[in-house]
């Protein structure tokens, strides 16, 4: 009695309720006391729909573009600009459950679920002062937009403690008491540019981007965020804003605003409250439409991790712990750019940062700040290089020295003596594997003798994606594939044997979710001294370090794959050909 009450007094049915009943998706009733609910409720009609798995969100989709002629678009395929938030709250693209898409001349196209919400189109044209129009997508990928789309506009007040009101007042500064130039405060028009590369640089620390490329073209402008070491693109901002950006960058880095014509180096430093701060080296280039510019993340909390997150092995990590116990001799740590060695190299100096140790280094430039340790910029303009800070550091009482990179022989033979000397000297080279970089140290003209009195280990390393374990699954690979990649015929046939696969999920990006570090760390040992100084190549040293039971990159990347920690394409994608 009380429901047909109930169902009586409700309203009759609106649009979409209704041609979805005509098509034969939803019975009268049910539509009536869904339209019910959605009043009481305050949540959409398509909402309550798809929650309850009554219609799918795909038919919800079909349905309204073919019946009310607006265009279905597959919302996880499109990047929402940032550009066109910035006039919109989280609160109104909750209250209007849409979402600003692109601009196309005078319109902006906003994705609804109901295009009979013209209640939402208009909220949106007052708060855009732009006409709208809609666009049709399903339910289901709307609600993960909007969430990460309020997630992006409230980033700065969830993680940091911010408001949306504050972005136009971070905190900037490189580090100097110099006051930074009121460029954007007398012209309210640069207001909006002013948040907009605040909520870039906030978002991207959010999540957990490690560079932000700004670049312009002839026709568009383009930023992206390397993240898990890919570049995916998070914005295009119309190409009229190009020298606006560019110019609000370079302000925040003290660089010369006038100066286009060469590349410029700078920093900025967020403070984003009393305890936290990050630091971002920037860096300009000319390109042939403007200047590009690329803004290294610098998060000091990256080297506080500790060794066990980096992803060594058990017999890894020993060897490496046991090396930085020695009170002499050198640890090279080698790898492309981008393969973490300066995070491997922190991580042993934040292990060595103790009271009764005095720690310098010489960086090109120092990355991050380490309270305890004496870091020096080189500056080879005035004459400061690799190798005039370490004759300087020599005569500053060290124990421990860090080379951010033997790059030429006179710093070479001078990292070699301080390490004959009892001190201990980190540093890195650019090789390809650990046997290599003893071969390249000898064609700088390093001697052999020095190299087997003075090296205590070597670690060569790479980053691949992990895959997110919220959704990966066993892969299908034939046995001759595998056994063809490198697993023995021993294990594939073993019962236990399993490797996994990406898949993508809500919780991660295309199945991959952070990364771990892929190790070969070669203790050197006598008789490797010994081949050297014998004339031994590098393959020699290889083959003395496979009979001392000492893994190579790729057996190290194919131990993460069976572990389930990566799967076989990014073994592959890092380590194919070592």
């Amino acid at each position: 009695m009380a429901l047909a009450s109930t169902v009586a007094s409700v309203p009759p049915l609106g649009g979409l309720a209704r041609k979805l009943v005509a098509d034969q998706l939803l019975a009268e009733d049910q539509a009536r006391e869904f339209q019910l609910r959605a009043t009481r409720s305050g949540q959409s009609f398509v909402s309550l729909l798809v929650e309850s798995k009554t219609v799918s969100a795909r038919r919800i989709a079909e349905v309204a573009s073919n019946d009310f002629g607006a265009p279905l678009l597959d919302l996880a395929a499109i990047d929402i600009d940032p550009v066109l938030l910035k006039d919109l709250s989280e609160k109104l693209l909750r209250k209007t459950h849409a979402l600003p898409l692109f601009r196309r001349g005078s319109t902006l196209f906003v994705a609804v679920s109901d295009p009979t919400n013209l209640a939402a189109l208009d909220e949106i044209r007052f708060a855009t002062r732009t006409a709208t129009e809609a666009v049709v997508v399903e339910e289901d990928k709307l609600v993960k937009a909007i969430d990460a789309a309020t997630q992006r506009l409230s980033s700065a007040s969830m993680d940091l403690g911010m408001g949306d009101a504050d972005l136009e007042n971070i905190d900037i500064s490189d580090g100097a008491m110099a006051e930074l130039p009121d460029v954007t405060k007398s012209d309210a028009d640069e207001a909006p540019i002013v948040r907009y590369v605040h909520k870039i640089m906030l978002d991207a620390i959010g999540q957990g981007a490690s560079d932000i490329h700004f670049e312009p073209y002839e026709k568009t402008y383009r930023i992206r965020y390397r993240k898990d070491g890919e570049l995916r693109t998070v914005a295009t901002p119309p190409i009229a804003t190009a020298m606006r950006l560019s110019a609000r960058v370079k302000v925040m880095s003290r660089m010369d605003l006038a100066e286009r014509r060469v590349p410029q180096d700078g920093r900025i430093k967020l403070n984003l409250s009393r305890t936290k701060s990050i630091d971002f080296r920037v860096s300009t280039c000319p390109t042939l439409w403007g200047e590009k510019i690329v803004c290294r993340i610098l998060d000091p909390s990256s080297t506080q991790l500790g060794i066990d997150a980096l992803g060594y092995d058990s017999v890894q990590r020993e060897a490496y712990m046991r090396a930085l116990g020695k009170p002499q001799g050198m640890i090279l740590v080698t790898g492309p750019t981008g393969s973490g060695k300066t995070v491997s190299l922190y991580t042993g100096l934040n292990i060595l940062n103790q009271d009764d140790v005095n720690i310098s280094t010489a960086e090109d430039p120092a990355e991050i700040n380490l309270p305890g340790v004496n870091q020096v910029n080189v500056n080879p303009k005035v004459g400061l290089t690799f190798a005039a800070a370490l004759k300087a550091f020599l005569r500053q009482d060290p124990d421990v020295i860090m080379v951010g990179e033997i790059r030429d022989l006179e710093t070479a033979e001078i990292a070699i003596k301080a390490a004959q000397t009892g001190h201990l000297v980190l540093s890195t080279l650019h090789t390809n594997d650990a046997p290599q970089t003893i071969v390249r140290l000898m064609n700088m003209g390093v001697p052999a003798y020095n190299l087997a009195s003075t090296l205590t280990l070597i670690i060569a390393q790479r980053l691949a994606r992990k895959l997110c374990p919220s959704c990966k699954r066993p892969a299908s690979i034939p046995r001759p594939e595998l056994i063809k990649e490198g697993f023995s015929e021993a294990e594939v046939d073993a019962p236990s044997f399993s490797i996994l696969e990406a898949v993508g999920c809500d919780q991660c990006d295309r199945g991959y979710k952070g990364r771990t570090g892929i190790y070969q760390v070669m203790p050197f040992s006598e008789v490797m001294g010994r081949i050297i100084m014998e004339g031994g190549s590098a393959m020699d040293i290889a083959d003395q370090s496979e009979r001392e039971g000492i893994p190579n990159l790729r057996q190290s990347a194919l131990k993460k794959v069976r572990e389930g920690t990566i799967d076989l394409l990014e073994a592959n994608r890092t380590t194919v050909g070592e």
